[in-house]
């Protein structure tokens, strides 16, 4: 009796197993954040996966996934813009920090990036060189709302600029940075998109939204200065109008020295990679150093610029990732 007792549980334990493992198999398979092989990267610490790859697949599944997310995000047609938008920055409550618009974490590809093959265009097909994407959203305390018309009622009809900037942090201290919750404007900060010294693409704040990643700025463009004034206390800035990218600084680049050792050619090529997503061209792409007006600002530190510029131009120009008051899922 003990023999066959014996047999029938570890022939139940067996048959559980087998269960269990089909089952995680199984939604393994369905997830449809592996299929855009993006992962959702803790505060503490920083874990990047390897993306799965099933290139195939994502066109098909993700165009499926993303009819709620375009149902959901896209709001106010009567007025034609998102409902991340706003239309008049008002003066914020003394003690209660604004909160920008609430991502879904984790997110679609498509939130950040619609690539050319799913906009019914000329598909580019993906390269060795194509980096990870991964996304770490931001704490909504650190980055806002674009808007329409600025603290005077003006519109803000500025073209978008591209802003490079560099972390003086590691990527994971700076994105734990990102991620806390603030209750100072001044420490409210973010970027769009950080580079790692892999070339690995994170995103922590959606393009039609407003990232805190110049305070106190103006662009100098060929038709005059450029800049919108969103907050009564604050300085006008460029972040109504701007993407803001930056590259993660080498270790000796942590301090607040002149130079450094500079970036990896990952980094170069990946930076390169994603401006040329945006379809804005090299004369509205600037640095933090440039743009800032209050003297304290000197990134990108040790940038090579021709190197730069010569990956810029050897890939194709596109407008994958839409930036400004626009809707993300609109052509």
């Amino acid at each position: 009796m003990n023999l066959k007792l014996t047999t029938l549980v570890l022939l139940a334990l067996s048959l559980i197993t087998l269960i269990l493992t089909i089952g995680l198999d199984s939604s393994k398979s369905t997830n449809p954040i592996d299929i855009q092989g993006f992962s959702s990267l803790s505060p503490e610490p920083i874990e990047v996966v390897e993306p799965a790859l099933a290139d195939q697949n994502i066109a098909n599944q993700d165009s499926i996934a993303n009819q709620d997310v375009v149902t959901s995000e896209s709001a106010n047609p009567e007025l034609g813009f998102p409902a991340s938008c706003g239309v008049r920055p008002e003066p914020q409550k003394a003690g209660n920090p604004d909160l920008g618009p609430e991502v879904e974490s984790p997110a679609s590809l498509y939130r950040f990036r619609r690539p050319v093959s799913w906009q019914n265009s000329v598909d580019i097909p993906r390269t060795p060189d194509t980096p990870n994407e991964y996304q770490a959203i931001a704490d909504r305390t650190n980055y806002g709302q674009r808007y329409l018309y600025d603290l005077s009622g003006k519109p803000t009809n500025n073209y978008p600029i591209i802003v490079i900037h560099e972390t003086a942090a590691s990527a994971e201290s700076t994105i734990r940075f990102f991620q806390t919750y603030h209750t100072s404007e001044d420490d409210q900060a973010s970027y769009h998109t950080l580079i790692t010294r892999a070339g690995d693409i994170v995103y922590t704040v959606p393009p039609d939204l407003r990232a805190f990643g110049a305070g106190n700025s103006v662009f100098a463009s060929a038709a005059g200065p450029e800049a919108v004034k969103t907050d009564p206390k604050y300085p006008a800035s460029v972040n109504n109008f701007a993407y803001h990218v930056s590259l993660e600084s080498p270790p000796d680049g942590y301090k607040n020295g002149p130079s450094h050792s500079g970036y990896t050619p990952d980094q170069y090529r990946s930076l390169a990679w994603i401006i040329s997503r945006t379809g804005v061209p090299e004369d509205r792409i600037t640095t933090h150093k440039a743009v800032d007006r209050s003297g304290q600002r000197s990134d990108p530190r040790s940038f090579d610029q021709q190197m730069f510029l010569s990956l810029l131009r050897s890939y194709p120009s596109t407008q994958e990732i839409t930036i400004g008051c626009r809707s993300p899922y609109q052509s």
